[in-house]
């Protein structure tokens, strides 16, 4: 693990933690992460265990983390940043090799995750809003997901999937549909002519009426009743 931190760093920047195993891939975020002024790469681990050491002693703000790893895994490691109540928000990275530990990730409190790939200007973008405290999802990895995770419509899933819907107002059934397609609260509010704290309101509500904890399952719920396809039709 290296320490990267700085005394004379402005305390506005974002502060992070990459956690990767891959050498290859710490050094290519390390060349995008150093480009801005407002972030500051604090240190790099190559484990799970590394990085819950690194995050309960430097705070940062924002975590980008694998999920496979040797040793310690980005699951086990996000579980217990989360049991010691650490703040950070946790990003995960993922190739798609991986993605039943994706969604364990997010069901343990992760708040995102992106491609490997992602350009350097969306990878900076949703660190930003993340570090904002906007939850985020990759739009090509939210439609990748979904439909590696969804198993084929059948009556009883579709059936499921719109009773729960029902609850919803016609606006937040349209901005359901537009997290499932992995717009950010402030493109939804563009879309649908609405101001961010009401998208924010909007929002707040699907996770409580769908009984809900991120907004992959919100997408997956969208999927299923195939509310997207109608919406799209």
């Amino acid at each position: 693990m290296a320490d990267l931190n700085s005394a004379d760093e402005p305390a506005t920047r974002i502060r992070l933690v990459v956690v990767d195993d891959d050498a290859l891939v710490r050094a290519s975020l390390r060349l995008i992460l150093g480009g801005d002024t407002d972030l500051e790469l604090v240190a790099e681990c190559t484990d799970g265990a590394q990085a819950v050491e690194a995050v309960l002693r430097l705070s940062p703000d924002v975590v980008l983390m694998d999920v496979r790893m040797p040793r310690v895994d980005g699951l086990t490691a996000l579980r217990d940043l989360r049991e010691a109540r650490s703040t950070a928000k946790v990003i995960v990275l993922t190739t798609f090799d991986a993605d039943d530990l994706v969604l364990r990730a997010l069901r343990e409190g992760a708040a995102g995750f992106l491609l490997k790939d992602t350009p350097p200007h969306l990878l900076v973008d949703g660190i930003r809003r993340v570090a904002a405290g906007e939850p985020i999802l990759s739009p090509t990895a939210t439609a990748h997901l979904i439909a590696t995770l969804t198993q084929p419509q059948d009556g009883a899933r579709r059936e499921e999937a719109l009773q729960r819907l029902a609850s919803l107002t016609p606006r937040e059934r349209d901005v359901a549909t537009a997290v499932a397609r992995g717009l950010s609260n402030a493109e939804i509010a563009a879309q649908l002519y609405l101001g961010l704290a009401t998208v924010k309101t909007h929002v707040g509500h699907l996770f409580t009426k769908l009984d809900v904890t991120n907004r992959v399952q919100i997408a997956r719920l969208v999927h299923a009743a195939g509310l997207d396809q109608q919406t799209s039709a």
